[in-house]
């Protein structure tokens, strides 16, 4: 693939949710993605932890995006699990996936999303899933 990061940027750009969201793709790499998330009131719940919900996107795009990159091209999560941690607290997030095997039809990606709070990143959910590659 020529230019990852404009392909990577265009497909990211074309997702109504995570416009709606508010998440940032921040880098790319030819088997790993890192997508970012100012932390607003509506992403969170009645504790005022950030909502699970909003984790659960970060990971599913992140894992998607990561083994999408590694298998050539545009990709869909088959499955996915998540692991909450600790709440998920502070005003950013940040979701750190990485291809960690891939074969001609699968990818299989690992995922670490981090909050930032008083100054530090505190990691509060892990996710691994499987990712399929879309066409041809």
């Amino acid at each position: 693939m020529p230019n990852l990061k404009a392909f990577a940027q265009e497909v990211f750009a074309s997702q109504p949710f995570t416009r709606w969201i508010g998440a940032k793709l921040l880098s790319v790499g030819a088997d790993h993605a890192e997508i970012g998330l100012t932390i607003s009131g509506h992403h969170r719940q009645q504790h005022g932890f950030v909502h699970g919900g909003v984790l659960s996107y970060l990971a599913d795009n992140a894992l998607t995006f990561a083994g999408g990159l590694a298998l050539g091209g545009d990709a869909l999560t088959s499955e996915f699990k998540i692991n909450y941690l600790r709440p998920a607290r502070g005003d950013y997030l940040v979701a750190r996936a990485r291809t960690v095997g891939k074969g001609k039809r699968q990818a299989v990606c690992q995922c670490e999303i981090l909050s930032r709070e008083d100054g530090g990143e505190q990691l509060c959910a892990i996710a691994q899933g499987t990712i399929l590659p879309v066409g041809p």
